[in-house]
């Protein structure tokens, strides 16, 4: 069945440069597509089009009747004063009317009205199949995952970060459970270990998924599909993104071969018209014609084009650092929050050290102290007097925002207006986008602004936070490949699993105020730390926190009546199943038909099941009542 069909869509922001044209594809029931595709393809302003933010200006999307969207990057305005936990409980809104509803209703019951009766036993089956007695443990559940604890659950949501409402805006939405999950850029605020839980949902979500996101690890464990957005149209592949990027690749290659063979057609075929057009004869000369009107119709192809790469690379120093960097009992703390103590830690020359660790825990804090941008309370950072350190921040900042590409490179990076020119042309900043204010400039194109300014400079110690945030997947590859080519030592922090995997040699974990430094590389160290799972005890079990179903008054008298109604019900729903089975044999092979009845089918399954799980516990009920 089809979740979500697009037909001929077009979207345009500036007249004549169409983002979306024409653009085209469907998404059945149960499927994982990633949606790919350059920064500025229209990946964000097809998710807006799809939950009604914006309007096309042509084509139209249809989603499937009955079915809920969510998206994780919409994040709703909610009432002055709501603290975390109110946010996340409003995913329960519905449950919780449910459950006001059945008690009014069951302090009413007792008159005996069958209409309330039966009203009463609807919504009791409604709340249970909704998971109404389970939301406290559903709570805790995504809450643990997302590393949403409970002295946090009382923050104020207003005074939180864009990265923090955007990680319980995912939490509340995982509550909620639609039914069609759009996900646009999710691990970008999550740490390890969020990222990792979300992988693991997302396989047991029985719902659809689109996702747009730059990390390909993520994209690998989530998505069987790929819609690549491309000049506003679609392009297909049946793979994660593993698979699409071998793929496309094949694709140019193929396509670069079939231009070249045309080409070398066309060629000859000139060769043979110019020839017979020389003999200067009447049959020679409408054979040429005919030989022209056949090159005509193949010379429409362009050449297949990629796009263009930076190829710039870190400048380095021509010596290496001796003494490089050490670290002897260093402690920091803000306020009552003590983010590590007493780390004693040593980096020698051509060390690649990745430094991981959870949101919060104080990692960006630790290289501006080795920078020297931010103090320890106590212990001491010593670097060795040849270190010359080049910086990569994860918040972008300018000394003017108003200045121009160009401007900055001059006056920040002490650039000659010809080298500010061929430096952001290296960098793909060409023709007019040189002068746009930097202010303009999205988040990624500020990265590669600030890399361009920092690749120049001759460094032998390369410190990195979040190298690849805001960056899209060719973008990606490009400072992986820069970085494969810097030989001095290196510094990062990173939730990219490729490009840890690439490039860690060494490892530091901070938790819990403590550094653990392994080193290996990043396979090892997830072994190690698998290991170290298996032997750990498991922590004990907490007592499931269980909720107080509404009262039933009238005692056994009440119990037996729900019992009865019970009773009729999954009798009428064996006789709903048996027509059914008639109802399908006669569909025969009308494929709608038959999905649409094996629905039905499975709704009555679900509902039987509930009532045969009431059934049980009031019958319990009544013996005990009895006993």
């Amino acid at each position: 069945m089809i979740d979500i069909a697009v037909r001929d869509l077009v979207k345009e922001y500036e007249v004549g440069e169409p983002v979306l044209n024409g653009l085209s594809f469907q998404v059945d029931t149960g499927e994982r597509v990633g949606i790919l595709g350059r920064n500025g393809a229209g990946k964000t302003t097809l998710f807006r089009i799809l939950t009604g933010q914006e309007e096309a200006d042509g084509g139209e999307v249809v989603i499937a009747p009955g079915k809920r969207l969510g998206l994780i990057s919409q994040i709703p305005v909610y009432p002055p004063g709501f603290t975390v936990e109110d946010v996340l409980r409003t995913a329960f809104a519905h449950l919780k009317a449910m459950e006001e509803e059945l008690r009014n209703l069951s302090d009413i019951l007792a008159s005996g009205d069958k209409e309330l009766m039966a009203r009463y036993d609807r919504l009791q089956v409604a709340f249970e199949t909704g998971g109404g007695y389970e939301i406290e443990t559903r709570l805790e559940k995504v809450c643990s995952g997302l590393g949403i604890e409970r002295a946090f659950r009382a923050k104020q949501f207003a005074d939180l970060s864009g990265g923090e409402k955007t990680r319980i805006n995912l939490a509340r939405l995982i509550l909620v459970d639609t039914e069609i999950l759009l996900l646009d850029e999710p691990t970008n605020h999550l740490d390890l270990n969020a990222t990792v839980w979300l992988e693991e949902y997302i396989k047991t979500y029985k719902g659809t998924v689109l996702v747009i996101s730059h990390d390909r690890y993520f994209l690998d464990k989530t998505i069987s599909r790929v819609v690549e957005l491309k000049d506003g149209k679609a392009e297909f592949y049946s793979g994660n993104y593993s698979f699409y990027a071998v793929e496309k690749e094949k694709r140019y290659l193929e396509q670069l071969r079939q231009y070249q063979k045309e080409q070398a057609e066309l060629k000859r075929l000139a060769d043979t018209v110019r020839s017979m057009h020389e003999h200067n004869t009447e049959l020679l000369h409408k054979r040429a014609f005919s030989i022209e009107k056949r090159m005509a119709r193949m010379s429409g192809a362009a050449r297949p084009t990629v796009r263009k790469k930076m190829h710039s690379r870190f400048g380095q120093a021509e010596f290496h650092a001796d003494d490089l960097l050490e670290i002897k009992g260093l402690d920091k703390s803000f306020g009552q929050q003590k983010l590590f103590d007493d780390v004693t830690l040593r980096v020698e020359d051509g060390d690649r050290i990745a430094l991981l660790g959870d949101n919060g825990t104080g990692k960006s804090t630790l290289l501006k102290i080795i920078l020297g941008e931010e103090p320890q309370d106590g212990g001491t950072v010593k670097q060795g007097i040849t270190v010359k350190t080049g910086y990569l921040p994860q918040q972008v900042r300018f000394e003017d925002p108003e200045r121009t590409l160009f401007e900055t490179m001059i006056y920040e990076a002490n650039c000659t207006p010809q080298q500010a020119r061929d430096r952001l042309g290296g960098f793909l900043f060409r023709g007019e986008d040189v002068f746009k204010p930097v202010s303009v400039l999205s988040g990624g194109e500020q990265s590669r602004l600030r890399l361009c300014m920092l690749m120049d400079e001759k460094v032998n110690f390369l410190i990195l936070d979040e190298p690849t945030n805001h960056l899209d997947l060719e973008s990606r590859e490009w400072i992986e490949e820069a970085v494969e080519d810097y030989e001095g030592t290196l510094l990062f922090v990173s939730h990219d699993r490729y490009f840890i995997d690439r490039f860690a040699t060494r490892i530091w974990t901070l938790e819990n105020g403590k550094i653990t430094d392994f080193k290996g590389d990043y396979a090892a160290y997830q072994a190690m730390r698998e290991r170290m799972k298996t032997l750990t005890p498991p922590p004990k079990k907490e007592e499931k926190v269980k909720k107080e179903k509404p009262k039933r008054p009238g005692g056994t008298k009440q119990l037996k009546k729900e019992l009865a109604a019970a009773e009729k019900r999954m009798e009428k729903l064996d006789q709903l199943m048996e027509e059914l089975n008639g109802e399908k044999e006669t569909a025969g092979a009308d494929y709608q038909k038959l999905q649409e009845l094996m629905e039905q089918e499975a709704a009555y399954t679900q509902e039987y099941d509930a009532l045969m799980e009431k059934w049980e516990e009031l019958s319990t009920a009544i013996e005990a009542e009895e006993g």
